[in-house]
């Protein structure tokens, strides 16, 4: 089973602490490392597509809605000066979105003149176990993601 996958299953069994709300097409969770205050993930439901472009436009379109009002509510939470969007795959084959809100200097000297994007960064550094929200600060960052998606999705 993928990672993603046991992400997944731990949401459905109530025991993945970074959940943060289930969407039509997806499950909205706060990442594990959060180097990018904010940074969260928008999970796809279904393993078995690998590439945006297999899905049928109409469920294409639902997908990037919701990551699109995810992505909203991320920023509107956290207030980055941009927010950057990885639709990556390679190491995890199940479609999933990075959202990583973005503040100038946060990569500090890598990249260049210290802007680029967030891989410029070392992995160690971007996973690094300081990066890990404490229980409260998760809690938090939880419920102010929640609170703007559910905002956004009444409109």
């Amino acid at each position: 089973m993928c990672l993603i996958c046991d992400r997944i299953e731990m949401i459905k069994n109530g025991t993945n602490p970074y959940f943060v709300k289930e969407l039509e097409t997806g499950y909205v969770v706060i990442g594990d490392n959060q180097h990018f205050y904010g940074y969260s993930l928008f999970l796809y439901k279904n393993h078995d597509y690998t590439e945006l472009f297999q899905l049928d436009m109409d469920e294409r379109i639902r997908f990037l809605k919701e990551m699109s009002i995810v992505a909203e509510a991320t920023a509107r939470a956290f207030k980055p000066e941009k927010m950057n969007y990885e639709l990556l795959g390679m190491g995890d084959a199940h479609l999933h979105w990075h959202l990583y809100p973005r503040n100038k200097g946060d990569i500090g000297n890598y990249g260049h003149n210290g802007v680029g994007p967030v891989w410029c960064l070392p992995m160690e550094k971007i996973y690094a176990d300081e990066c890990r929200p404490s229980p409260e600060e998760l809690e938090t960052m939880k419920h102010r993601l929640l609170t703007e998606l559910e905002q956004l999705l009444n409109q």
